[in-house]
């Protein structure tokens, strides 16, 4: 295992200016429905999880989609999503009982591949590092993190043994299951943020120091975005219950050598940040109840671009171009080029 090395430095804190309003096309909205989960394995192929046991799917880019509800579970809250293709995808359920059901025919009948009675159960993201191998993080039991792993695309899942967890879980310390985008990959090793009375950065069971707001329920880090050539880390995040509070809301980590080191030149989104997402190497979008920033240079400055809600954001594979999901059953799509 890889021991990454954290060096933290203080951010220069700037306040930038509203610069313009880029208008966030809506392709699809629900009332009654909120977006969590999003999923954009190709091009064409997009799908959405939520409340109410709610999917929506579009096989053409966002020009058209169908939506439907999983039977017997339309009073679930699907928060998270993996999707391989516009056949076989994999939804998580957060609360008890925990449940993970997985499609094989474009969603129009679910397996259940994982489920756990236990009422402390809260799941809340999954991601793969590669077609087989993934992950799925939820809060604590019993004062442990609970991690499940698969080797077989989802069709089984073990936790992870005791002897994984090389820190200790503070006081007051979990997570959001804001937009399934808390946990990912550098190479091999898991990566993943908590937040609360107490926001960390855990890199294959060992956590450090995360210098982001927290010391509440509703403050410490939601997500993080690795770069495609691994140069860096953007990890977003703030206050929801004071979306519109951009001070310590974000911060970003460059590659050197063989650690991470914070980028000092790095400013702040305007605002909480419930998702991030790299376009390419240079261009990141972040968004949030509060609205929508987008920079062009790794993070260094943004620009906020839209007023609009959104809990998570997802890049679109081929192009310079970003799909959006939220409240409302709302999903949006903004191009970069």
């Amino acid at each position: 295992m890889r021991i990454y090395k954290i060096v933290f430095a203080l951010l220069l804190l700037t306040t930038q200016q509203l610069v313009a309003q880029t208008s966030i096309k809506i392709l699809t909205e629900k009332k009654g429905v909120s977006f969590r989960g999003l999923s954009v394995p190709s091009e064409k192929v997009i799908w959405a999880s939520g409340s109410k046991g709610s999917i929506a799917k579009s096989v053409n880019g966002g020009d058209s989609f169908e939506w439907f509800q999983v039977k017997g579970y339309e009073t679930r809250d699907f928060r998270a999503i993996h999707a391989w293709d516009d056949k076989e995808a994999l939804i998580v359920a957060v609360a008890a009982p925990a449940v993970i059901l997985k499609t094989f025919d474009g969603g129009s009948k679910w397996t259940k591949v994982y489920e756990n009675a236990d009422t402390s159960m809260f799941l809340d993201a999954v991601a793969f590092k590669d077609i087989q191998n993934g992950s799925v993080i939820g809060d604590p039991i019993n004062d442990t993190l609970f991690l499940l792993n698969t080797k077989d695309r989802g069709a089984h899942w073990d936790k992870a043994p005791s002897s994984f967890w090389k820190s200790k879980l503070k006081e007051g310390e979990a997570f959001f299951a804001s937009s399934n985008s808390n946990i990912g990959f550098i190479k091999n090793d898991i990566v993943f943020v908590t937040g609360g009375k107490t926001s960390r950065l855990w890199i294959d069971g060992n956590a450090m120091p995360l210098p982001i707001m927290q010391g509440g329920k509703s403050t410490g880090a939601n997500s993080i975005s690795i770069a495609p050539d691994l140069s860096q880390f953007i990890v977003v995040g703030g206050d929801f219950m004071k979306d519109t509070i951009a001070s310590d809301a974000a911060r970003a980590f460059l590659k050197y050598q063989q650690a991470y080191q914070i980028n000092t030149s790095f400013t702040m989104p305007h605002g909480y940040r419930s998702s991030v997402t790299f376009i390419d190497n240079k261009r990141v979008v972040a968004c949030g109840t509060s609205g929508v920033d987008y920079s062009e240079n790794s993070g260094n400055n943004w620009s906020l671009i839209s007023n609009n809600s959104f809990h998570v954001v997802q890049p679109q594979p081929g192009k310079k171009a970003a799909f959006f999901a939220g409240s409302g059953g709302k999903i949006g799509y903004l191009t970069f080029d």
